[in-house]
């Protein structure tokens, strides 16, 4: 067997087919062609083609992951899911999980923790749908019950998300308040005893400011200053 060509990719600059015997028989990066020496005229054998794809797989399936985990923390199953969309082999899955969970760039319960948090800091929602959310994204049940519990109170979450809202609605009658604010909090997840009450909280705070509003008003220009 020999390289019969070594031609650049049509879409990817970066890598090359590498023809055998007047075949394509691998695309493989610019980079590692030159390394392995890889060039038209060089014999070669069926083993060592497919030893250089094996090699080929795992070392871009582990940069297809390094990439995705920078971006953002992310559980086992997601990782799993964006390796098998772009057609790598299922061991070469395995094998790239097992190297992350050995140098520590992969674990599904500081995943948790950090998915917890970014949700409470920035959409605040219930522990109970941020265990769903993390159950929906492979994390096992304990795992996600834990992470959801420790990082989120449902009172405060819920004050603080509705309390977001709560300048927009004070002209809003009570009803029409009670409403629109209890079903917000119902959509991300609260129980009912906590939306009461902090729909009440929060009505007995617009009333309060809106009461303000009116006194500052009737107490003329030098109280506003």
């Amino acid at each position: 067997m020999q390289i019969t060509a070594v031609e650049r990719h049509p879409q990817r600059r970066s890598r090359v087919l590498v023809y055998v015997d007047g075949i394509a028989a691998m695309e493989i990066a610019r980079s590692a062609a030159r390394t392995r020496d890889l060039r038209p005229g060089r014999a070669t054998t069926r083993e060592e083609i497919d030893a250089i794809i094996a090699a080929e797989q795992r070392r871009e399936a582990l940069a297809t992951a390094a990439a995705l985990l920078a971006r953002r923390p992310r559980s086992e199953r997601e990782l799993r899911q964006r390796l098998a969309r772009r057609k790598t082999p299922a061991p070469v899955i395995d094998e790239t999980v097992a190297r992350l969970y050995a140098a520590r760039l992969l674990d599904d319960a500081v995943f948790a923790h950090a998915w917890a948090e970014a949700r409470d800091r920035t959409s605040p929602r219930s522990a109970r749908l941020v265990t769903a959310e993390l159950r929906a994204r492979g994390v096992r049940p304990e795992l996600a019950s834990a992470a959801a519990v420790a990082g989120i109170d449902d009172d405060d979450a819920a004050y603080r998300l509705a309390s977001r809202r709560t300048a927009s609605m004070r002209d809003l009658g009570y009803d029409t308040f009670r409403t629109r604010l209890a079903g917000l909090l119902r959509r991300r997840g609260f129980g009912w005893s906590v939306v009461q009450t902090t729909v009440e909280r929060c009505w007995r705070e617009a009333a309060g400011d809106a009461r303000s509003d009116i006194d500052a008003t009737a107490a003329g220009p030098e109280f506003r200053r």
